[in-house]
């Protein structure tokens, strides 16, 4: 079956993101390297807070949403988004390897229209620096010319439900063949970044405050973590 959208990660980002396009009818293929979670997604369990079970199972009843462990499917698709983690480092920097490696088996998948975006949060430069670098290689074909490249960053909470993966503006940066030379990201730029990443709090403390007054207002204020480009 030729599926509208994959996502590649199904964890606490790509799960709700499935949730939100097929409750707007469209059909979408989650990618996950972990056999036991795609058995789960195919029965309609799902094991993820902000999608219950109950609103899962009627979307893969209806062929809405359906999971593989296969890259090869991604070529049936019209977008591939990339959902994976990017958990902080020793060092205080997200730690690539998964997203990279990820990006690797996609590569060979990416064919002429494609759309392809980047939802992991990340630091400037990773889309056009180091995740095109892969794609281009591995697919033989140009970013902004033969297909698609776009970085748009999660701006998922756990545990919300005044602000969720539908309701939450969503910010996208397009890579286009025309665009204007761009410097390299300098080294004071990253470690700007690298500095921002060390107060970022991790998912189990953001629940657990949410009902604070501080993040009871808008989602700008509580998504410090997405806000972060790439």
């Amino acid at each position: 079956m030729k599926r509208d959208i994959a996502i590649v990660g199904a964890g606490y980002v790509g799960v709700p993101l499935a949730r939100t396009f097929a409750d707007a009818g469209k059909s979408v293929l989650l990618v996950d390297v972990d056999a036991s979670r795609v058995a789960q997604l195919n029965a309609g369990e799902s094991y993820i807070e902000d999608v219950p079970t109950e609103a899962l199972k009627p979307l893969v009843e209806a062929g809405l949403v359906a999971a593989t462990t296969d890259y090869d499917e991604l070529g049936e698709v019209d977008a591939i988004l990339i959902a994976l983690p990017t958990p902080i480092s020793r060092q205080r920097e997200p730690d690539l390897r998964i997203l990279l490696s990820a990006t690797e088996l996609i590569a060979p998948r990416v064919r002429a229209g494609h759309l392809v975006v980047l939802e992991s949060t990340t630091y400037p430069g990773t889309t056009r620096e180091q995740v095109q670098p892969i794609l281009e290689r591995g697919s033989g074909l140009t970013a902004g010319k033969d297909f698609h490249l776009a970085f748009s960053p999660e701006r998922v909470d756990p545990g919300r439900e005044d602000w969720t993966t539908k309701s939450v503006t969503k910010v996208v940066g397009v890579s286009t063949r025309h665009r204007r030379p761009r410097r390299p990201i300098s080294t004071r730029q990253r470690s700007t970044t690298s500095t921002a990443f060390r107060h970022l709090r991790p998912p189990s403390s953001r629940s657990s405050s949410r009902t604070s007054s501080a993040r009871s207002t808008s989602p700008s204020s509580t998504s410090s973590r997405s806000c972060v480009t790439g």
